[in-house]
């Protein structure tokens, strides 16, 4: 007959049937597909210079000396998030790291202060990033992988344009 066990409460229970069927190893994450060491990627000459062509940017707000594709650029150094970006016609292509959504944050807000804000961004169309803010603007999904700078193949992800325009004012409502 087996012998009664009395637990105070299920999660002990569970542990002790864990403990006794040698369950209680951690589970192994499964590792990523695609792993990345940088979160910084250069944009692609042919998917920028028709949109520069298009809009004529002023402002390169997230980049580097290396990636730089506009001569007035911000880099990481300067924080791009902290600066004003006024009146200019901005082109981002930011870290798609955890800071993305700080970024398309600042990149709405300075829309409706009176920039223009192209974005070159991941389709992650399941974060709330994408539903607070590039809803709002326009938004044209590319057609297959990007191959950024310097990697070795193509994104495992699509990417989309997403503008950000500054509102109509009043003069142009008529």
């Amino acid at each position: 007959m087996p012998q009664l066990r009395l637990y105070r409460t299920n999660a002990a229970r569970q542990k002790a049937y864990r403990l006794r069927h040698g369950l209680n190893k951690r589970i192994k994450k499964a590792k990523p597909y695609f792993l990345s060491s940088s979160i910084e990627w250069g944009t692609p000459v042919e998917i920028f210079n028709p949109l520069d062509a298009q809009y004529h940017f002023t402002l390169d707000v997230c980049a580097s000396a290396a990636n730089a594709k506009v001569p007035r650029y911000l880099s990481a150094a300067q924080d791009g998030l902290a600066q004003d970006w006024g009146q200019e016609v901005c082109w981002m292509n930011p870290p798609y790291g955890p800071q993305l959504a700080a970024w398309m944050r600042k990149a709405y807000e300075s829309a409706q202060g009176g920039a223009t804000v192209v974005c070159f961004l991941p389709a992650r169309t399941c974060t709330r990033w994408w539903h607070t803010y590039a809803m709002r603007g326009e938004y044209t999904f590319l057609k297959g992988r990007t191959r950024f700078e310097g990697a070795a193949s193509g994104a495992p992800f699509p990417s989309v344009i997403v503008v950000f325009r500054p509102p109509a004012g009043p003069a142009a409502r008529g």
